[in-house]
C-alpha cells in the first residue's frame, strides 16, 4: 500500500473516530438531561425533612440528594383526605385503572377490527378512506375536546349535577370512540399474513368474524399486545380529556393525573404537598414501567412487524 493511501485510511479512521465520540458525547449529554428530572423526583418522593419545630417539610427543596429517606410520603399519601373525598389517591388509582381497563378492551377490538377489514376486505373508497384516517392523524386529538364535551354535555355523560358518575362513562366513550382510526400499524401486521389463509377458509363457509376471531387473532399476539398497550397507557397517562369531561367539581372520579395536579394547582392548592406529589408520580410510573418491561419483546416485534407493509 502506498503512502497516500496509507494516510487517506489514517485520516478516515481517525474523522470516522471523531465522528462517533462527537455522537455518543451527544447521547450521553442528552441521556443525563432526561434522567436527571426524573432522579429528582424519585429522590423527592422520598424525602423525609423536618424544620427544627418538628414541622414536615413537604415543599420544593434546593438540595437534589434528600439530607433523610423515607416512606412517610407514600404513608400520607394513600391514607390522607384531599378535596373532601377520603382516601382520594386510592380512589383516583382505582378510577384510573377502571378508565385504562375498559378502553383498552373496547379501543384494541375496534383497532384490530378496522385493521382487518382496512386488509382482507376490498370495498369501494378503500384507498379514499385510508387516504383521509392518514390526514386525520396528522391533527392532535385535543383538537375536537370541545365539539366532544357539548356532544357528550348534550347527552348528559358530563356536567351532570344529579349523576357525576356518569362522565366516568362519558371519558371511556371519548377515549376509545374514535380508536379504530389508529389502524395503520395493525393494518401492516395483518397484511403480513398470507390472504391464501382467509380465502381458503372463506371457501370452507367461515364470515369474516369467524376468520377474524379463529384465524387472524392467534397469529397476532405481537400486535394485540402492543395494540392493548399503547390503550392502556393512553388513559393512564392523559390528563386534558380527564379535567375537561370530569370536571373540576366531581373529585371523587378524578383519575390520577387530575387528582395530583390539583393537589399542586387547583382550587386549594398546597405546595406543602409537593413531596406527596412526587411519591404519586412514582407510583403512577410503576405499573407501566412493568408493563413494558415484561411486554418489550412483544411491543417490539408489533411494531416492526406493522411497519413492513402499510
Amino acid at each position: 500500500m502506498s503512502t497516500t493511501k496509507k494516510k487517506k485510511v489514517r485520516s478516515q479512521s481517525r474523522a470516522r473516530k471523531v465522528s462517533l465520540g462527537a455522537t455518543y458525547t451527544v447521547l450521553i449529554v442528552l441521556g443525563i438531561i432526561w434522567l436527571v428530572p426524573l432522579i429528582w423526583i424519585v429522590l423527592s418522593a422520598f424525602r423525609c425533612e423536618y424544620h427544627e419545630d418538628g414541622t414536615f417539610i413537604g415543599t420544593v427543596s434546593s438540595n437534589f440528594f434528600p439530607r433523610q429517606i423515607g416512606f412517610k410520603n407514600f404513608k400520607d399519601l394513600f391514607t390522607e383526605s384531599y378535596y373532601g373525598v377520603p382516601y382520594a389517591f386510592p380512589k383516583w388509582m382505582l378510577n384510573t385503572l377502571i378508565i385504562a381497563v375498559i378502553d383498552c378492551v373496547i379501543s384494541t377490538f375496534l383497532v384490530l377490527s378496522v385493521a382487518y377489514c382496512m386488509s382482507k376486505l376490498k370495498f369501494k373508497l378503500r384507498k379514499t378512506f385510508m387516504n383521509v384516517t392518514m390526514i386525520l392523524g396528522l391533527f392532535p386529538g385535543f383538537m375536537s375536546m370541545i365539539a366532544i364535551y357539548f356532544l357528550l354535555k348534550s347527552i348528559g355523560l358530563t356536567g351532570n349535577p344529579q349523576h357525576p358518575e356518569y362522565s366516568v362513562i362519558g371519558l371511556v366513550l371519548a377515549y376509545s370512540a374514535g380508536a379504530g382510526l389508529g389502524f395503520q400499524i395493525a393494518k401492516g401486521f395483518f397484511d403480513v399474513i398470507p390472504n391464501a389463509l382467509v380465502e381458503s377458509a372463506k371457501l370452507d363457509g367461515c364470515t369474516n368474524f369467524k376468520i377474524f376471531r379463529r384465524i387472524i387473532l392467534p397469529l397476532a399476539k405481537p400486535i394485540i399486545i402492543y395494540q392493548a398497550l399503547m390503550s392502556f397507557t393512553g388513559p393512564w397517562m392523559d390528563f386534558i380529556f380527564a379535567k375537561v369531561i370530569i370536571g373540576a367539581d366531581n373529585a371523587r372520579y378524578w383519575t390520577v393525573s387530575v387528582g395530583l395536579y390539583s393537589m399542586l394547582f387547583g382550587t386549594h392548592p398546597d405546595t406543602n404537598l409537593f413531596t406527596q406529589f412526587a411519591a404519586g408520580c412514582v407510583i403512577v410510573a410503576i405499573p407501566i414501567v412493568t408493563l413494558f418491561m415484561f411486554l418489550q419483546q412483544y411491543y417490539v416485534e408489533g411494531v416492526t412487524a406493522g411497519a413492513v407493509k402499510g
